[in-house]
């Protein structure tokens, strides 16, 4: 069975988008009739999931008055950074509005469209304490790679470096177990340098390959691809 709650971190600055979206969250940048994070709403709804926290932080107002308290068939709750928090120290916070013991977590500006199902019973069947749906890229300069073991456990997180070449890279969806939340003491850390980096060998943590659609809309030009690419493959979902 999988879970039905969801974290979306949608509290980024989009530093790289300034200059196209100079007043909006990076989560809010319009693809067609409707913002960025609504696509990623629609693909937790189809897979669904019921309840979602969002993490919001940067111009908080904008997203919290487009979707309310509820999104198509999502009860909708709101968790709010007052001080950035960091990647971790967001999800964190969000996890105090949840119930259940494995939590969806997924970036607000990455539209990756695994099946979550299978995610799960992966998860299960590993008894892991975290995984991550990872995507093969040609090239993975941007992302670093995610390297594992020939059972998927993952044993290691490599930097960005140039010409990395072909990779699996970490697609930003994760299914975390409480218990990793539970562990850090500090209300201010990244998820990626503390838990993923730092503790790889302490947590099971393993990888859940997908050819799944992904884009993420870090630079402009990837924005751009969005325009036409996801509401496309929206509708074929």
């Amino acid at each position: 069975m999988i879970t039905n709650e969801a974290i979306v971190l949608a509290g980024g600055l989009g530093t790289r988008l300034q200059e196209v979206l100079p007043e909006t969250p990076k989560c809010m940048a319009p693809i067609g009739e409707k913002p960025f994070v609504a696509y990623v709403l629609d693909y937790l709804a189809a897979s669904g999931i019921s309840k979602v926290i969002i993490s919001v932080g940067y111009r908080k107002d904008q997203v919290i008055n487009y979707f309310g308290d509820s999104y198509k068939s999502l009860k909708l709750v709101y968790a709010i950074e007052s001080d950035p928090l960091g990647t971790g120290g967001a999800i964190k916070s969000a996890f105090n509005f949840t119930s259940l013991d494995e939590i969806f977590v997924l970036n607000g500006d990455t539209y990756f469209v695994p099946d979550l199902m299978k995610m799960t019973q992966q998860h299960t069947e590993y008894s892991a304490d975290i995984t991550i749906a990872v995507k093969q890229v040609p090239d993975a300069s941007r992302y670093g790679k995610v390297i594992t073991d020939p059972d998927g456990r993952i044993t290691e997180f490599m930097e960005k470096q140039p010409d990395a070449g072909t990779g699996w890279i970490n697609g930003g969806i994760y299914l975390l177990n409480r218990n990793i939340m539970d562990s850090i003491e500090v209300q201010k850390f990244s998820l990626e340098h503390e838990i993923f980096r730092k503790q790889c060998s302490n947590f099971r943590m393993h990888a859940f390959r997908t050819d799944a659609f992904f884009l993420d809309i870090g630079i402009p030009a990837d924005l751009d691809k969005a325009q036409t690419l996801i509401p496309v493959q929206n509708r074929v979902k």
